[in-house]
């Protein structure tokens, strides 16, 4: 019986946390940065995909070589990949979130969030969480 109640607990937390994730229509403003900022980087002009970062993320690496070097050395599959789909943009906390499956060049695929900003009407990229998936199918 105590199992079933902590079972039940368990069951009604899971789904109180998952309807903190308000699921969103897509936005092709977010969609378009993302993906130019992801040829910016297959063509290695970091120049450009900085400037696709927030105001926040680009003051936390105070350079464009900075930044990619970061990117090239902890995100091998942002810096160069084969292909990319987008997953749902959500709501979590007030911030949005924008899934994006890439495929890297052997052939892996990998979840990522990316935290969008607007600011002064243009969207810009604030942060890129690589999420643990058990699988992907592409």
């Amino acid at each position: 019986m105590r199992n079933w109640v902590f079972g039940c607990l368990a069951a009604v937390s899971l789904a109180t946390s998952a309807g903190a994730q308000e699921a969103l229509r897509p936005v092709p403003g977010i969609e378009d940065v993302i993906r130019q900022q992801m040829q910016a980087f297959s063509q290695e002009d970091v120049a450009t995909a900085f400037g696709f970062a927030s105001p926040g993320i680009q003051g936390m690496f105070g350079s464009a070589g900075n930044f990619g070097r970061m990117v090239r050395e902890g995100y091998p599959m942002v810096w160069d990949n084969d292909s990319l789909r987008f997953g749902e943009l959500r709501e979590i906390e007030g911030g949005l979130w924008q899934q994006v499956i890439v495929t890297d060049e052997s052939g892996a695929l990998h979840s990522l969030d990316y935290r969008m900003e607007q600011i002064d009407g243009e969207w810009r990229i604030a942060g890129v969480q690589i999420l643990r998936a058990p699988a992907l199918s592409a």
